[in-house]
């Protein structure tokens, strides 16, 4: 499995997926400001929420190319022939990815945050909800991934399938960002989404290896 994770990792950053990634954040971020504004106490009050949404909308774009290339290469059928499970499988893409784009996107979040204006206060409350909850975000990507592998349009199936799923990620997560309601308010947002993103860490293994079994079938 190690093997696998590496393979995914080497595949995104050489094949350019973290640069379109990063690139696909900032630019949401940076469009923003120009429907909203110029009000800088505005950007800065909803900038956390802007932030999230644009994450969720990264998370989205490599769904593709995160299982139907290997379902259609046979390299998933080469795999449960050795003696992998697809649920383990399914583990070790879903933490591959979160490897892959996370961290880039943690970094990237210190640069949008300027754009936005946002102090350091609610930096540091951004940057912790996306360390709870990307993981939660990687899981819905595998698991999406896997169910619209070999469709047509599979794309816009995803984005159907996978947006309504993260609408508790968005929620907490841009609730965890002070906006004036108090620490506490932040601390249980905080919660609540690590609860969410255990959760969808935990389940999505079994969804997608379901998932993957029925393709190879």
């Amino acid at each position: 499995m190690t093997a696998l994770i590496l393979r995914d990792l080497r595949r995104y950053y050489t094949g350019g997926g973290a640069t379109l990634t990063v690139a696909f954040f900032l630019l949401v971020a940076i469009l923003f400001p120009f429907a909203i504004g110029p009000d800088a106490a505005l950007l800065a009050r909803v900038g956390g929420g802007i932030l999230w949404a644009a994450a969720l909308l990264a998370a989205l774009m490599p769904v593709e190319r995160l299982v139907q290339p290997d379902l259609e290469a046979g390299v998933l059928d080469q795999l449960v022939v050795r003696g992998h499970s697809p649920i383990g499988i399914a583990a070790a893409k879903m933490a591959a990815h979160w490897l892959a784009f996370a961290p880039p996107l943690m970094l990237a979040a210190v640069v949008a945050a300027a754009l936005l204006g946002l102090p350091a206060d609610r930096l540091l409350a951004v940057e912790a909800g996306l360390l709870l909850g990307t993981p939660g975000l990687a899981a819905l990507s595998i698991a999406t991934a896997a169910l619209v592998a070999g469709l047509r349009g599979a794309g816009a199936v995803a984005g159907l399938v996978m947006l309504p799923l993260a609408v508790p990620l968005l929620i907490f997560g841009a609730g965890a960002i002070d906006g004036g309601a108090g620490v506490g308010t932040a601390t249980g947002g905080l919660k609540l989404l690590a609860a969410v993103s255990l959760l969808l860490v935990a389940g999505a293994p079994f969804v997608a290896g379901a998932a993957i079994r029925v393709g190879m079938e």
